[in-house]
């Protein structure tokens, strides 16, 4: 199977399936010298493992990662780093039934018309526990990005018809709701919607924005490889993803030329800046070195109790209601896989981008 890995210079490939003995990552590019360790990698993992609240899987898992290499007294060696988790809490027979007919929503029958062979059970590949080693190497790139101040923030905005009043906007309130909201008050609206979906034996979607501060004008370039088209690939790798907009987004299509446009000025220190940021911090696919905002909206959760048409492997009509444990929204806890796939992106990016001027490589080996 091609496609696991993601990344030029610093590149992840991540590996294993939801019900083989583990899962996890190889990071090849990571610069020697970064402090790292496995209790710093598990403070990610942490955000996105199972059974957190009533919004999330049953299934237990502690989640807890090992660096196998690439790491030594604490830090990068600038060799692969390999990082692994131990599934502990598999249980493949509640998957069985589901061998023989294809799932709405699931990759069941696309897997199956590529590969004429699929891992029914939790999805193989295709489960949201692959990432996993997407938010294992995401810490990595994080490590890389902090020394440099760079700092990537991403919340839930909304839940189903639920959304985020900006006005009450607080990023302290993240830590203390089961979805991830940084309003309280829609918190507590999301949660009730969520459990009429949940009494109705259905599921919810949501939507994701990320904030990007710290990155300097200039990352990125302007034809195949735009860092927002980059990192419009990026989230759309992550599995429960159908769309992807930075800045204004969509809106700027209802918008005029006077209306879009960010006029430039300077400002304190006589920087250069903008007045406003509908570009959301990229033009012409590179970096302006104001905040980068983009947003991901999150299908809701393909795998519902309640009843469903499908066809079996032969063709035959039949009506399903899948059983196992399932997050009856994955949106809160795909908020830390979208802060790893832009760390991934931006760190990448800004290692390719070491060769763009002259000025840099003589600094560099003067």
């Amino acid at each position: 199977m091609a496609g696991s890995t993601y990344g030029t210079i610093f590149k992840i490939t991540t590996w294993g399936e939801s019900h083989g003995k583990g899962l996890g990552v190889v990071v090849d590019g990571c610069p020697a010298g970064i402090p790292l360790s496995e209790e710093y990698i598990q403070s990610f993992l942490d955000r996105r493992k199972p059974g957190q609240s009533k919004f999330t899987t049953p299934r237990k898992e502690s989640d807890t990662v090992e660096i196998l290499s690439g790491v030594f007294e604490g830090k990068t060696t600038g060799t692969p780093i390999s990082m692994m988790v131990r599934n502990e809490n598999q249980k493949s027979k509640d998957y069985s039934e589901i061998a023989s007919y294809y799932r709405p929503g699931h990759a069941d029958f696309t897997f199956d018309a590529k590969y004429g062979f699929r891992d029914y059970r939790g999805g193989g590949r295709s489960s949201g526990r692959e990432t996993i080693g997407r938010v294992a190497g995401g810490a990595v790139a994080m490590a890389l990005l902090s020394a440099l101040g760079i700092q990537i923030q991403a919340y839930t905005k909304s839940i189903g018809p639920i959304t985020c009043d900006m006005t009450r906007f607080d990023l302290n309130e993240i830590k203390h709701n089961s979805v991830c909201m940084p309003d309280a008050y829609a918190a507590d609206k999301a949660q009730i919607y969520l459990n009429a979906c949940m009494d109705n034996q259905n599921s919810a979607g949501g939507i994701i924005e990320c904030i990007i501060d710290g990155v300097p004008a200039g990352i990125g370039d302007p034809v195949f490889e735009k860092l927002d088209a980059n990192l419009a690939k990026a989230i759309f790798s992550i599995g429960a993803v159908k769309g992807f907009e930075i800045g204004d987004g969509f809106a700027a299509a209802a918008s005029t030329g006077l209306d879009n446009n960010d006029a430039f000025c300077t400002d304190a220190d006589g920087k250069i800046t903008k007045a406003t940021n509908h570009a959301g911090g990229i033009l012409g696919g590179i970096s302006d070195g104001t905040q980068i905002v983009f947003r991901a909206a999150i299908k809701p959760t393909p795998s519902i109790a309640a009843q469903q048409q499908t066809v079996k492997r032969d063709g035959t009509p039949i009506t399903i209601s899948i059983q196992g444990r399932h997050d009856p929204i994955i949106v809160p806890r795909a908020v830390v896989v979208v802060e790893a796939m832009a760390a991934i992106t931006i760190a990448d990016m800004m290692l390719l981008n070491l060769g763009a001027k002259q000025d840099t490589i003589l600094d560099f080996y003067k």
